[in-house]
């Protein structure tokens, strides 16, 4: 897998992961909560697949 894949694939694990921490909580998935946790996900997931990446 090429590393723009890779780190796409952590965008999308990171922001899916991050819409239902919200729901946990009995907050709607279309909430604002979720929408910004969801945000916040995916950038982590991106920084997580990067710093993987540049060791891969």
């Amino acid at each position: 897998m090429s590393s723009k894949g890779f780190i796409m694939l952590g965008l999308f694990i990171g922001s899916t992961i991050g819409s239902y921490i919200p729901a946990l909580f009995g907050a709607s998935l279309i909430s604002f909560s979720s929408i910004f946790f969801s945000a916040i996900g995916g950038v982590i997931g991106v920084y997580i697949t990067y710093k993987l990446s540049v060791y891969l």
